[in-house]
C-alpha cells in the first residue's frame, strides 16, 4: 500500500514538472504544421450573437490538444467579427485574442482570426474545408500569403444554452507574423489604389482571385493587407489576400455576385485587376502552371472533404488553365477586358 502511494506520488510530481516544462507555442511552427488540432472554445456563443458593437471583448477558455498529445488550457478572451455573417451565422466568425497574462503558453500566438462554419451541418463544414484549402493554395504560389492551421472545434456554451457541437474551423495567421517572416512590417497606413503597390506581387493577387472567382476584394481595407519591406523605405508595399468565403471555388449558398461585376453566378470568372502586358502575366502564369500538378495533389489528397467535392475542384481550375494556356483568351481576359478605373 505505501508502494503504491508513493508511486502515485512520483507520476503526479513527474506531470507537475512535465507542465511546469511547457514551454509558449512557436508562433512561426504553429502555422507550418498540417496536423490537426483539436481545441474546446468555451464562451457565452448567446451573447456573442447578440452583441452588435464591434471589437467588444468577453472572456472564453480553450483546451487545445496537439498532434504530440500535449496539452494547453488558458483563459482568453473573444469578439465576434464582420456584420454580414453574425446575423447570418449559428456562431459568428471570431477573434481570439491570446496576449492575456491568463494565457502563458498561447501569448506568442497573438491575435488570430477563427473561421467558422455558418452553421452546424456538414455540408457548412465542408465550405470551411473548401476555403482553408484556398489558403493552402495560395502559400503554394507565394509566400507572402497568409498561412492556415486547421482545427477539429467543439464549442461549449457555457451559460447552457445551445447544445455542443463539434466542426472543423482553422485559424488565420497574425499579420505582423506573416509580414516578419517576408522581411516586412505592418504599417496603418491607409493605400488608395492597387497600383500604387508592388506592381508583380499585385498581379499575382489579382491572377490568383480570378483563379479561385473572387471579386469581392478592394485595396480599401477589404480582404487584403499591405505590408512594407522594412529595409527600403522607399519600396511599395506588397498587398495580400485574404477571405475566400465569397469565391466560386468555395461556391458557398450564401455568397451572392456583386451588382457591380454583373456576374449571375460567384463561380464566373471575372479579373479584376489592371492591365498588366504580356510578359508580366506570363512571369505569374507560369508560377502557376509550375504549381498546377502539386496544387491538384493537394486537392485530391485532402480526404476531410468529399471525393466528387474534389474532383469537381479540380475540374473548377483547369478552365482556369485552358484561359491562361490559350494566348488569345488571356489577352481578352487580363488585357483587353481588365479594369480602367
Amino acid at each position: 500500500m505505501k508502494q503504491l502511494k508513493w508511486m502515485l506520488f512520483l507520476s503526479f510530481i513527474s506531470n507537475c514538472l512535465a507542465v511546469n516544462a511547457q514551454t509558449p507555442v512557436d508562433s512561426i511552427k504553429f502555422f507550418t504544421d498540417d496536423k490537426l488540432i483539436d481545441m474546446t472554445l468555451t464562451t457565452d456563443i448567446k451573447k456573442l450573437q447578440s452583441e452588435k458593437k464591434l471589437e467588444v471583448y468577453q472572456p472564453a477558455s480553450v483546451t487545445c490538444r496537439f498532434p504530440d498529445s500535449s496539452v494547453i488550457n488558458e483563459d482568453i478572451r473573444v469578439y465576434a467579427r464582420g456584420h454580414f455573417r453574425r446575423d447570418l451565422c449559428t456562431i459568428p466568425p471570431l477573434m481570439l485574442n491570446f496576449h492575456n497574462p491568463t494565457s502563458p503558453m498561447l501569448n506568442p500566438l497573438g491575435k488570430l482570426k477563427l473561421v467558422i462554419g455558418c452553421g452546424s451541418t456538414s455540408e457548412d463544414e465542408q465550405l470551411i474545408l473548401k476555403e482553408y484549402l484556398a489558403y493552402k493554395i495560395y502559400n503554394q504560389l507565394t509566400e507572402k500569403s497568409f498561412r492556415a492551421r486547421l482545427l477539429r472545434v467543439n464549442y461549449r456554451d457555457s451559460k447552457n444554452k445551445m447544445k455542443p457541437f463539434s466542426q472543423y474551423a482553422f485559424m488565420i495567421e497574425d499579420d505582423v507574423d506573416m509580414a516578419a517572416r517576408n522581411g516586412c512590417v505592418k504599417k496603418d497606413i491607409k493605400v488608395m489604389s492597387t497600383e500604387t503597390t508592388d506592381r508583380a506581387t499585385m498581379t499575382m493577387v489579382a491572377v490568383y482571385e480570378y483563379f479561385i472567382s473572387n471579386t469581392d476584394w478592394s485595396i480599401l481595407n477589404h480582404n487584403l493587407k499591405v505590408i512594407y519591406d522594412k529595409n527600403n523605405e522607399k519600396a511599395l508595399p506588397f498587398a495580400v489576400a485574404y477571405d475566400f468565403d465569397h469565391s466560386g471555388f468555395v461556391n458557398a449558398s450564401y455568397a451572392v455576385p456583386s451588382e457591380i461585376i454583373g456576374t449571375e453566378t460567384v463561380t464566373e470568372r471575372v479579373y479584376r485587376g489592371f492591365p498588366r502586358t504580356m510578359e508580366e502575366l506570363e512571369s505569374v502564369f507560369d508560377v502557376f502552371r509550375k504549381q498546377r500538378e502539386s496544387i491538384n495533389s493537394l486537392i485530391m489528397n485532402f480526404t476531410m472533404l468529399k471525393e466528387k467535392s474534389r474532383k469537381e475542384l479540380v475540374e473548377y481550375l483547369d478552365e482556369f488553365y485552358k484561359i491562361i494556356n490559350d494566348k488569345k483568351k488571356a489577352k481578352s481576359v487580363f488585357i483587353d477586358n481588365a479594369r480602367s478605373n
